[in-house]
């Protein structure tokens, strides 16, 4: 996919934003405040920095591969996969709906392009993406592995399993990201299990981490991935904490967990559509 330029990844992102609230609205289900929060960093991935195929093949060789951990946020993933050729952006109609392609969590078995695992069960993603980028070294494939994680997961044990595991094996094609917006479902992190410095954690885990101070501005994010993408095959696995802010884009639902699994109403959902530019079209 040709590369696109910082006007038109905005763009993007203000369409995909108008997809996830119309799409979560739609059914009064669903999970819009990571999904407004980690709109540029999908974007950036989809659209500029990974070389993938919409022809999907399940396999992906010779192709940069993108794992979901943090499930929820999946009416933002179809909303990009969609807009990037996967499939037509007519079937976000029928997000969570019954016999659904697009369920409230990826899954596989509907064989929908561009999912290859199963995600929604916290903890689990960054095991897979390991396994995934050694598969590639194995394969002698030297595409990049990318994983996404929410930063209420890190209080999954499963994680840590996995992150000392990568060190350990010089797992360094893979490139992970933490979405560090503070929240989760019952509230900010720093209430429900103090994350502490993060930084620190994962580096004394043996990774190499950069930090995205400003995970909303394309600019910012683009500049951290390309950093990234220098650290990788250097014998350490590369982590980028991203830091967003739930509910970006839409001044009601920014900041704040209230909106991590709420659908706005129909006066909402106007105000909010209000804030964002119709810029490809609406679904």
């Amino acid at each position: 996919m040709e590369k696109k330029s910082i006007d038109q990844l905005k763009q993007i992102c203000s369409q995909v934003r108008r997809d996830c609230l119309r799409m979560v609205h739609a059914v009064q289900s669903g999970h819009p405040g990571a999904a407004l929060g980690l709109c540029e960093y999908f974007v950036a991935l989809y659209f500029n920095e990974m070389e993938h195929d919409s022809n999907f093949n399940f396999d992906g060789k010779d192709e940069d591969l993108f794992f979901l951990s943090n499930g929820h946020v999946s009416a933002l993933w179809y909303s990009v996969l969609a807009r990037s050729g996967y499939f037509s952006t007519e079937e976000l109609a029928t997000f969570r709906k019954i016999n659904s392609r697009l369920q409230g969590h990826p899954a596989t078995h509907e064989g929908l392009p561009g999912i290859r695992i199963a995600s929604g069960s916290l903890g689990q993603g960054l095991s897979v993406a390991i396994g995934a980028a050694q598969a590639k070294k194995i394969n002698g494939d030297a595409k990049t592995v990318y994983v996404m994680m929410g930063d209420g997961e890190q209080q999954e044990g499963q994680v840590w399993e996995a992150a000392m595991y990568a060190a350990h094996h010089k797992v360094d094609n893979l490139i992970a990201a933490i979405d560090y917006n503070g929240q989760q479902i019952d509230g900010p992190t720093v209430k429900v299990m103090d994350l502490k410095n993060l930084k620190a954690k994962w580096e004394a885990f043996g990774w190499e981490v950069i930090e995205t101070k400003q995970g909303n501005d394309m600019d910012s994010v683009l500049a951290g991935l390309a950093e990234a993408n220098k650290l990788k095959g250097n014998g350490k696995p590369v982590l980028i904490l991203l830091y967003t802010e739930m509910g970006y884009g839409v001044d009601f639902m920014v900041g704040t967990h209230k909106w991590h699994g709420v659908a706005p109403s129909d006066a909402e959902l106007e105000n909010a559509l209000g804030q964002l530019e119709e810029t490809l079209g609406d679904y």
